[in-house]
């Protein structure tokens, strides 16, 4: 089976699988009391509505191939950025360096990924914008909260667009027997990571009764340990998709999915220090990118390294 052909039967089996989730959505909000909501219930449905929604552009984009997945993923990161931003700390001695974020560092950064430079791509946001862009402030002059202003715009361009590279980039891995299914490595990406989210998010609600972060976030030990191991299964039964045999794609499914759910806490804590519920409001009742992405991006560099060591020659 070619790519695209695996990639249109993936999406089918996943849009039915949301359709399914659908269902049992409002069969749960009908059961709620007349004139009462259920927070929990609110929330499941949330999830599956922002589903429906990233399987729908992932998929187109993935069929576009390599130039879809950039310039989606680059418009994401520009999203996420400015959110992320929007609560950091700055002064206007910053604006030039913010600029240069934006409109330089960002673009340039899935350029290279898009013209194979593996090894400038590694490099370019954690060396030479860490050590630019805190030059470009200190060159206007202020030093007040420079530490906390440099570091929080440099946390923001490695998660929001260093990591977010990381998820086209696994289309130019060039692993052996693999060629020209890069897009399905990605598909197996953001189904385990979502997946996990939103099994922790059902188990923990039911099951759950030791806080991992407790006063931070409601994910629990049970859910997080009952969410691996049926990504787990997951993983395997797609494995067909990936070029690891079924038990390493369990693996390498339970390793990336742990990985997002402690990336999506990391960003939590972030948000509760700000003060704020959600990053923006981009996706109405849903947050924002960052929201909706945070623990892609948080296992997108972990998944492609783990796969750049272990099957590249």
């Amino acid at each position: 089976m070619n790519t695209a052909s695996s990639i249109v039967l993936l999406t089918i089996a996943v849009l039915a699988i949301l359709v399914a989730l659908t269902a049992l959505g409002e069969y749960m909000r009908a059961r709620v009391p007349a004139g009462t909501t259920s927070p929990s219930v609110d929330t499941f449905m949330m999830r599956v509505q922002s589903w429906w929604v990233m399987v729908i552009l992932l998929a187109l984009a993935l069929l576009i191939g390599l130039p879809g997945v950039l310039i989606l993923f680059a418009l994401a990161a520009f999203a996420a950025l400015r959110e992320f931003l929007t609560y950091a700390s700055k002064a206007p001695s910053d604006h030039y360096a913010m600029a240069l974020a934006f409109y330089i560092v960002l673009p340039a950064q899935f350029i290279f990924v898009g013209q194979h430079w593996d090894l400038l791509f590694s490099v370019f946001v954690p060396v030479y914008a860490f050590l630019l862009l805190p030059v470009i402030s200190a060159l206007r002059g202020s030093s007040d909260r420079f530490l906390i202003r440099v570091a929080e715009l440099q946390w923001g361009l490695m998660v929001c667009v260093f990591c977010a590279s990381h998820v086209p980039a696994l289309m130019t891995l060039a692993i052996p027997g693999y060629a020209g299914r890069g897009p399905l490595l990605i598909a197996f990406l953001v189904i385990v990571v979502q997946a996990g989210d939103l099994l922790d998010f059902t188990f923990g609600r039911r099951f759950g009764r030791r806080a991992i972060a407790p006063g931070l976030s409601p994910r629990t030990w049970e859910g997080v340990a009952a969410a691996t191991l049926c990504v787990g299964l997951i993983g395997a039964a797609l494995s067909w998709i990936t070029p690891f045999p079924p038990v390493v794609a369990a693996g390498m499914a339970m390793v990336t999915t742990l990985v997002g759910m402690a990336g999506s806490i990391v960003l939590l804590a972030i948000k509760r220090d700000k003060g704020v519920k959600d990053w923006s409001h981009l996706i109405p009742g849903q947050g924002g990118i960052l929201d909706q992405l945070a623990g892609v991006l948080f296992a997108a560099p972990v998944f492609y390294h783990l796969t750049r060591l272990v099957w590249l020659p």
